[in-house]
């Protein structure tokens, strides 16, 4: 019996790595085109075949990918948990203050210009009257850790300040993307977060 070339014994599992990548990636698609969705229409008003249409598949194919639209509405939720977390843990460790709220700040916002879509859906669940998730006391509302805040602190005015800058990276981030302008808005809306956190920027350059 001919043993194989070593080199041959790796190629299996390099095409499933590959495939996997691929399937990672098609689902963070769908995720992102689905959260939009869901922010526009809400969960209720969104149907399984709306879904399949915005990301050209049938609905047997996206039902290939996710079970259903519940899971489908779950999984972009925790696409969103997961983002904030990467943030959190990558800032954790540093002292509060302007060091930390710059990097928060801009790793946020490459999110945010990357999957609008789950930005629109995370900050749809923020500003809807019904949503569940309107409560500062949600968990999913833990990018306010993020920044050293405590959300149940309704007077403080960091807390405030925080928001605003959250709500002006949510807004700006959407319109760069539709305007086709996320390289060119970069700087300015890491600039105009900044300000609203209370730090002061003259040049935006200098982030």
């Amino acid at each position: 019996m001919v043993a194989l070339p070593t080199e041959s014994v790796g190629v299996p599992r390099m095409v499933g790595c590959m495939a996997n990548t691929f399937r990672q990636h098609a689902d963070e698609d769908i995720l992102d085109r689905a959260a939009e969705l869901f922010a526009q229409h809400g969960f209720a008003h969104t149907s399984l075949q709306s879904l399949a249409e915005a990301v050209g598949l049938s609905k047997a194919g996206l039902l290939h990918h996710f079970p259903s639209k519940d899971a489908l509405y779950e999984a972009a939720q925790q696409s969103c948990r997961e983002q904030v977390a990467r943030v959190l843990s990558h800032v954790a460790d540093l002292p509060l203050g302007p060091e930390r709220d710059r990097l928060a700040l801009e790793l946020l916002l490459d999110v945010a210009l990357d999957r609008p879509g789950l930005v629109a859906l995370a900050f749809s669940a923020v500003t809807a009257k019904e949503a569940r998730a309107a409560s500062l006391e949600h968990d999913d509302l833990q990018v306010f850790e993020t920044f050293g805040v405590d959300p149940a602190d309704l007077r403080a005015e960091r807390l405030v300040r925080v928001i605003g800058a959250l709500s002006a990276l949510a807004v700006l981030s959407l319109a760069a993307h539709h305007l086709g302008e996320k390289a060119l808005w970069r700087r300015q809306i890491l600039a105009t977060c900044f300000d609203a956190l209370g730090h002061s920027a003259t040049d935006p350059m200098e982030l």
